[in-house]
């Protein structure tokens, strides 16, 4: 257990919204160099952005060369904020929003560098992303030095952080922190009394475009003494064996309270690969938001029972389905997409 040396806390993503940042996909390695080939991708990010503007505001960073695909896409009810982007994963390049004890608005701002220097990745103006988000929300900037991503965290907000060895110790990351070091520096950032280390992500996490392990496609915590595990139930594909190996972790675990987590399952799609190989599809990576949860679909027999489990895992919440295939086609989902704001004194 570490204690933390500051007063900011990274609170749940169930805790009320001021709004919830975006990126517009820009052309390039990621989406296609072409406006025709990059256009599957802007209509989803802008189905999600729509998704989201019933229920709270959305912010949609949009590079100054898509301004009018951008316009033409995107209704009046997402804010349009020109700025230079080599990608769209908001989750990851953007900063993580925090609280003190007065309920000020904070903003860490970890260093961004392509998720540990991927061959096809850029990020000479995605680096900047964070603290230009921090800026245009009114934070208070929290500097580190560690490099991290938002996707390779997930919180409870009393404290409890979920991590994987992949993502945080990676030598193209991290070279040179020791466990202990990064437990320390997120303690200081984002309030994290307890960590829990996964071993490693999903299969296809691990290929071209993925992360090297993001912890937002294999578990979440939706209330403080319930965790969300991504469930492959087909032996045939190469996460099942993952089954064992998260089931220990959790076990090994304890909630904020010292007790034992109560586990949901969220099934895996039936869908086992697409063009590309083996799939990560993960109805875990969600967006919760004001009174709805932004869910992940894959017009596949699994969807109506994961959109159930969420149901059950969030009530009294929308749950919402948007088609995420053209997401996960290029890395991620729609939590991946995505940054929340929360509320914070100045703005209640």
């Amino acid at each position: 257990m570490t204690t933390p040396s500051s007063t900011w806390r990274m609170p749940s993503e169930t805790a009320e919204q001021e709004r919830v940042y975006m990126a517009f996909p820009p052309k390039g390695e990621s989406f296609g160099t072409s406006d025709e080939e990059a256009r599957s991708a802007r209509e989803t990010w802008t189905a999600v952005a729509h998704a989201i503007a019933e229920f709270v505001p959305v912010t949609m960073l949009v590079d100054p060369a898509d301004s009018q695909v951008a316009r033409q896409l995107l209704s009046s009810s997402v804010e349009r904020v020109e700025a230079a982007l080599d990608d769209a994963w908001m989750r990851d390049m953007g900063p993580t929003f925090v609280l003190d004890g007065d309920n000020r608005l904070g903003a860490v701002t970890w260093q961004f560098n392509g998720w540990g220097q991927q061959e096809w990745a850029r990020w000479e103006s995605d680096q900047h992303v964070g603290k230009l988000v921090a800026e245009h929300a009114g934070a208070e900037i929290v500097s580190s030095d560690l490099v991290n991503e938002g996707g390779g965290i997930n919180v409870d907000g009393l404290g409890t952080v979920l991590l994987t060895d992949t993502v945080q110790l990676d030598r193209f990351r991290n070279p040179g922190w020791s466990r202990h070091q990064i437990e320390a520096e997120f303690a200081r950032t984002i309030g994290a009394e307890r960590c829990i280390w996964f071993p490693r992500g999903l299969h296809r996490d691990t290929k071209r475009f993925g992360t090297r392990g993001h912890i937002d496609i294999v578990a979440t915590i939706p209330q403080p003494d319930t965790m969300l595990l991504h469930r492959q139930e087909n032996p045939e594909h190469p996460d099942f064996h993952l089954n064992e190996i998260y089931d220990e972790v959790v076990a090994g675990s304890t909630t904020a309270a010292g007790a034992a987590w109560k586990v949901l399952d969220l099934p895996a799609p039936v869908q086992l690969r697409d063009d590309a190989g083996w799939v990560d599809y993960s109805y875990v990576n969600h967006l919760v938001t004001n009174g709805a949860v932004i869910a992940c679909t894959f017009d596949d027999p699994n969807d109506a029972r994961a959109l159930e489990a969420l149901g059950e895992a969030y009530p009294g919440r929308r749950i919402v389905g948007v088609d995420a295939r053209n997401i996960f086609r290029h890395g991620g989902g729609i939590h991946c997409i995505t940054q929340q704001q929360p509320r914070s004194a100045a703005t209640k």
